[in-house]
């Protein structure tokens, strides 16, 4: 992609209002519009590293047998009234009425949809087990949004839900897609942590969170060196007190205790698997033929924060100069910054000999043609984050030698023209 024909507009400074580094950044760098409160557009640069974050969810989720369907956002009040949760989900939910005042929510999640469909569509024990997945927008009409699309009203999410005859089968089920998740956040490349967790208004039995470690993360986590992680709020009240004490004061160190010595970090919630059992199963009569008796099903659901992932992303790989994406989801593989190309015909034609190169071979480049200066184009290649920017000048094409310098490091070196692929 050529500068010239893209869409990149960017700033010199945040908006005054952006507290995290990752909203200051996705502003600045074109990635995201504000629209309203907690509501954002996507700009093409930020669009490409969302679709990149989906198709890493998408080929892992098919790989472990998940079927993807695509659910309406807009859903019937009468559907929540089932199970109850119309009352328990309180302002968070935002409803409305259609012109025969039939009352719908904007889906904050999909369980009671999911499990409509599925009492319809599952009729035996030989249908099961099945998980469906979808990647939809979602609206939870949030008291107080802030941190851009850290915690937004409208988002991106990846929700599945798994169905299975027995509690047994719901524990395989979870089980794959605990390590469905794991494949997922290890492919993007985060250093993150599981920990165990409230069910909070989906409820169930059971429930772990994904949390990748960043100082900026809302959550606090304890965990060991062997078998114990958690959630702050999951905490004893005596323990859960001592290391709101610790972190008050800005005390992060180990903790002793009965689980042994915890370490105390942050975290930002990416993902969140729950064992469901038969909680909207049975108050909305989903069952199957079994043993000649019709058997409640169990259920398990498991969300990742799609759009959250990108704001994460950047708030565990950035300096300051901006961002540094890993290469699993950069918008490009690489930028392409030409010297004085509008003055020298051999950077020109070098310059554009490396691009048609480099597509030709399937690697992603962001070619920086534009007629603006050496230091506007370095700070934005720094700005996007692309792993490599590759240097055209004069000085090298006659030292027949291609200048690259490594994002995270910003450490040069020159190599010859044959060793450019051997990069990607």
């Amino acid at each position: 992609m050529k500068a010239s024909s893209f869409h990149y507009k960017t700033l010199k400074e945040a908006p005054k209002d952006a507290e995290l580094v990752s909203h200051k950044l996705m502003v600045r760098a074109n990635m995201i519009k504000p629209l309203a409160s907690g509501i954002y557009s996507w700009l093409p640069l930020g669009l490409k590293i969302l679709n990149k974050v989906e198709e890493i969810i998408r080929k892992n989720m098919n790989e472990y047998g998940c079927l993807e369907v695509l659910m309406p956002m807009v859903q019937p009040k009468s559907l929540w009234d089932e199970t109850g949760r119309s009352e328990m989900m309180g302002q968070e939910l935002l409803g409305f009425s259609d012109r025969n005042d039939r009352k719908f929510y904007l889906g904050p999640t999909h369980e009671e949809v999911i499990t409509d469909i599925c009492r319809q569509e599952l009729q035996s024990h030989k249908d099961l087990p099945k998980t469906f997945y979808q990647i939809q927008t979602k609206f939870r009409d949030e008291i107080r949004p802030r941190f851009g699309i850290m915690r937004g009203r409208e988002f991106l999410m990846k929700d599945a839900y798994s169905f299975d005859i027995d509690e047994n089968g719901m524990n395989k089920s979870y089980a794959a897609m605990k390590e469905c998740y794991k494949k997922i956040f290890d492919e993007i490349g985060f250093d993150y942590k599981i920990v165990k967790a409230d069910s909070g208004a989906i409820g169930g039995n059971m429930s772990e969170e994904f949390h990748v470690l960043a100082n900026s993360g809302e959550d606090t986590l304890v965990f060991n060196e062997k078998d114990f992680s958690s959630n702050l709020e999951l905490l004893e009240e005596d323990l859960k007190k001592q290391i709101e004490d610790k972190i008050n004061n800005n005390d992060f160190s180990d903790i002793e205790s009965k689980h042994g010595k915890l370490s105390i970090m942050k975290g930002i919630e990416v993902g969140h698997i729950f064992e469901l059992g038969n909680k909207y199963s049975e108050s909305m009569g989903l069952s199957v033929q079994y043993n000649n008796v019709q058997k409640i099903l169990e259920m398990g659901c498991y969300g990742i924060g799609v759009s959250r992932i990108v704001a994460a992303t950047i708030e565990q790989n950035h300096d300051d100069h901006g961002i540094i994406f890993p290469r699993s989801i950069s918008p490009f593989d690489c930028s392409l910054i030409s010297i004085n190309e509008n003055k020298s015909n051999k950077v020109k034609e070098k310059s554009l000999e490396i691009y048609n190169l480099l597509i030709t071979n399937n690697i992603e480049v962001f070619y920086d043609d534009r007629d603006v200066s050496l230091g506007v184009k370095f700070s934005d290649a720094n700005l996007m984050g692309n792993p490599y920017q590759i240097v055209i000048s004069e000085g090298n094409i006659q030292e027949n030698l291609i200048e690259v310098i490594d994002r995270r490091d910003q450490l040069k070196s020159k190599i010859k023209e044959t060793e450019l692929l051997g990069l990607f």
